[in-house]
């Protein structure tokens, strides 16, 4: 083969059936190392340098690991899904190594699974699911959706898929986006971070993580919120300061909070915030469905395999 490519992003490793006879076909040959969530910068180092192309997961793709790859046979790389926060863009400008996305990839799935923990945050079947499973028959009792305020926090394809949702149950919708403030064809009416953001019953992240949007949900913005609000996060870990959201929960002004990311993925065994019955995790698998992997992958190895055969 006369291309090595080094895949490490876990959901496209999980269906690698698939697609050795696309890199196949385009005489290349794919090596999947074992990935739970990302692998380290050490181990980077010493895989990258070895491929000719990277198709990276959430790994810590930093200036480090692009110069070794470039000290080595790395040619090019495709960040796979539309989150680049965890990728150094400017190191591979510099180093002159191709690089790009998939942009706009599984907005609506994602948005599916900020619904299900919406609704599951509103009438507790998470909790219920658990009772009855340890043998008991509880009765909580939730709240209705229709006329409740939803504020979601980004406007671009999960939080468009997410809002659309989210009306359909009846809630009210409002945005935070700085790129879509005052635009008119906006799907919900879209503020300045954190304007109204205590009238609303839930908060639901689905937006990029950036300079400016780390730790937005902090002890500020957590104390402007209603009482008993309750948050969902489907976007990136880094967008809530945990050790407030720790505070916010154990005081009962976040009524409950359901997390698909967090701050340190896998969740730490001693996270405090394992100890909340009222918090509902994820494992960072919000795309994570086979036809979205399918295609998003697909569109990865043409980028990667045509910045690798036309320069």
């Amino acid at each position: 083969m006369s291309h090595k490519i080094l895949v490490t992003c876990p959901p496209m490793l999980g269906m690698m059936d698939a697609f050795h006879p696309l890199f196949a076909e385009r005489d290349a040959e794919a090596h999947c190392p074992e990935v739970v969530q990302t692998l380290s910068v050490p181990e980077l180092i010493e895989l990258v340098p070895q491929f000719d192309g990277w198709i990276i997961g959430d790994d810590p793709a930093t200036a480090e690991v692009f110069e070794a790859g470039k000290a080595g046979n790395l040619k090019a790389a495709v960040k796979w899904g539309i989150g680049i926060d965890n990728v150094d863009f400017a190191a591979c400008e510099r180093l002159g190594i191709p690089i790009t996305n998939t942009p706009d990839m599984f907005g609506a799935e994602v948005a599916d699974v900020a619904l299900c923990y919406v609704i599951g945050l509103a009438r507790d079947t998470f909790f219920i699911d658990r009772e009855v499973r340890a043998g008991h028959w509880p009765k909580p009792r939730g709240i209705s959706l229709k006329g409740k305020r939803a504020g979601v926090i980004g406007h671009g394809d999960i939080g468009r898929h997410a809002i659309t949702r989210l009306q359909a149950l009846g809630m009210d919708v409002i945005a935070w986006d700085p790129a879509f403030v005052g635009q008119p064809d906006t799907l919900a009416p879209v503020h300045a971070w954190p304007q109204q953001i205590e009238t609303c019953d839930f908060l639901v992240f689905t937006c990029a993580l950036t300079q400016s949007s780390r730790h937005m949900l902090n002890v500020d913005t957590l104390a402007r919120c209603k009482q008993g609000v309750r948050i969902v996060n489907v976007a990136r870990g880094p967008l809530i300061d945990e050790p407030a959201l720790i505070d916010a929960l154990t005081r009962g002004h976040v009524d409950a909070a359901a997390l698909d990311v967090m701050e340190q993925e896998p969740l730490p065994a001693d996270s405090p915030l394992r100890d909340f019955e009222r918090c509902i995790f994820g494992s960072h698998n919000g795309s994570n469905t086979s036809d979205a992997v399918a295609a998003t992958s697909e569109i990865a190895i043409e980028k990667l395999m045509g910045f690798l055969t036309h320069g």
